[in-house]
């Protein structure tokens, strides 16, 4: 006799269910916000030595930004690279227009000559009209006494060696009574902008360093102060990430806002001393103004702030975390 064994039909699988994983997301984004706001008002708490903190770290990274922004004018107020490689051949008094062309058609035909301007005496005289303090002087002259001047420009290609050679080439041409090539000063200005930058690199690293550490000691005695809390935390079984993350979010609020002193204080110093540069610049016929800085510039500070708090309070609090958990 056979049996007949009914089986129960096997149940459908339950579809799944994604609101676990946006529950997830949801906490840790919770988890965040809350660290964040909770750092910000302990921050708060205690305002004065905060407000200390954040001024001695903004110091540290404003004295850096101003002399990078200090070479930045430098730079400016140095003129044009290609100005710098211009070779101006003055011919003498009273050259007639044949000696002219005879003269550029023979700088011409020099090698490394890229270009050869002629400026005439009437266009050299209106250049000296505009220029502070030789007005009265030029009108009390009367007759033009300015020689034609042939602008010679290099190849792009050509260096400093092969300039100073088309320079000696230059004054040997018929006609050529004096040159002046301006590379050399360039050449000594560029050198000591280069020793700038290096010393305002070297600055900046110095500054960062005693920046980070400013950051560094302040969330230590804040883990420090908290050390019951952080020990009753891990036996509840807390991870590091999170004993980690309001320390963080902490240094994080230190480095933005020394960042954002640091910047107050560089437009502050540029607001300070911009009359008497533009009043410097305006004696010697310039227009040149202190420039600020940009706003590339204000974003890399801000971020540079709050990577090297961040960096100081992760080191202090690893420091507390490299103890073990509790037993």
């Amino acid at each position: 006799m056979n049996r007949r064994v009914d089986r129960a039909p096997a149940e459908a699988p339950a579809p799944r269910d994604e609101a676990p994983a946006d529950g997830r997301a949801r906490a840790w984004l919770d988890q965040h916000l809350y660290s964040a706001l909770s750092s910000l008002g302990r921050l708060w708490a205690r305002r004065g030595a905060t407000a200390l903190t954040v001024l001695v770290m903004g110091l540290a990274l404003a004295l850096p930004l101003l002399l990078a922004l200090l070479l930045a004018n430098l730079r400016g107020l140095g003129g044009a690279v290609s100005d710098s490689r211009e070779v101006s051949a003055f011919l003498a008094a009273g050259a007639s227009p044949a000696t002219v062309a005879a003269a550029r058609a023979a700088i011409e035909a020099l090698p490394d000559v890229g270009a050869v301007l002629v400026r005439d005496p009437d266009e050299g005289l209106d250049e000296l009209r505009g220029m502070a303090g030789f007005g009265a002087a030029l009108e009390a002259i009367g007759d033009n006494p300015l020689p034609h001047v042939l602008v010679v420009s290099p190849d792009t290609d050509a260096d400093a060696a092969r300039i100073g050679a088309l320079a000696d080439a230059v004054g040997q041409v018929e006609g050529v009574d004096f040159v002046q090539y301006d590379l050399a000063w360039r050449q000594r200005l560029d050198a000591a902008l280069a020793l700038g930058t290096r010393l305002a690199w070297v600055a900046g690293v110095l500054l960062a360093l005693g920046a980070l550490l400013v950051v560094g000691n302040t969330i230590r005695l804040d883990v420090a102060a908290r050390a019951e809390e952080i020990a009753i935390v891990q036996l509840l079984g807390g991870t590091d990430g999170f004993v980690r993350r309001p320390f963080l979010y902490a240094g994080a609020w230190y480095g933005l806002l020394a960042a954002a002193v640091a910047l107050a204080g560089t437009w502050a110093a540029v607001w300070a001393m911009g009359g008497a540069v533009g009043r410097l610049a305006a004696a010697y016929g310039s227009v040149q103004s202190l420039a600020g800085p940009g706003l590339g510039t204000q974003f890399a500070v801000l971020a540079a702030g709050i990577v090297l708090a961040w960096l100081g309070a992760w080191a202090a609090v690893g420091r507390q975390l490299a103890q073990g958990r509790p037993r």
